[in-house]
């Protein structure tokens, strides 16, 4: 694994995802490949319940991962994979607070809905569980994200780890990777509006799917 993302969804996640790609270091997991391979959602649920996994397995096929559900196991992803370096996307916390509530965590509700769902099962598991199955309270939910944030960069060494904000564009991520800047703009992807429109439907999909 060369890249491990450990930035919380909706931090421009999926934009890493397609600059990683563009610049050499795919295939890039994120929770739109997970959509497309639910077999695996049962190996992100039984890591989620703190049992053993075999992350090469998890991970199979992949180069780079970043989003939920692979940022709740950055510590042992890097640990598994030392010679990754890691990178924390961030954004302001009442913008990123904002933007799950109009997609990622309103979708959630309907994943939870069937109990024996898959799906459901690792929402909960490795996501709702991180925010003590509070994703609704803005203090809270802020509260968690900075921890998580500040934890990544007690536990990651300086010179392992990026944190980034995607606005700033190709430069610093090229630069920590040791790539060329691409001609091309920095992908800009995903905003919620995509998500409402693209993602969410596909999110009640596999909500509804049975095991």
């Amino acid at each position: 694994m060369k890249i491990i993302g450990a930035g919380l969804g909706r931090t421009g996640t999926m934009s890493l995802k397609f600059a990683l790609e563009q610049i050499g270091f795919g295939p890039c997991f994120h929770m739109i490949e997970l959509m497309k391979m639910p077999e695996r959602i049962p190996l992100w649920d039984r890591a989620g319940k703190g049992e053993t996994v075999d992350w090469d397995e998890v991970l199979k096929g992949f180069n780079a991962t970043v989003d939920w559900p692979s940022c709740t196991f950055y510590r042992e992803l890097a640990a598994r994979y030392p010679e990754g370096k890691v990178i924390l996307t961030v954004r302001d916390a009442d913008k990123w607070f904002d933007s799950t509530q109009a997609t990622i965590f309103r979708a959630m509700d309907q994943l939870v809905a069937a109990a024996d769902n898959p799906m459901g099962s690792m929402v909960r598991s490795v996501i709702m569980r991180m925010f003590d199955y509070n994703m609704h309270d803005r203090a809270h939910c802020i509260a968690v994200y900075n921890k998580h944030n500040e934890d990544v960069k007690k536990h990651i060494p300086a010179s392992r780890l990026l944190v980034f904000n995607p606005a700033e564009g190709w430069k610093p991520l090229c630069d920590f990777l040791g790539a060329p800047v691409p001609a091309a703009p920095f992908p800009s992807v995903n905003s919620t509006e995509e998500f409402q429109q693209k993602l969410a439907p596909e999110a009640a999909k596999l909500a509804a799917a049975q095991p």
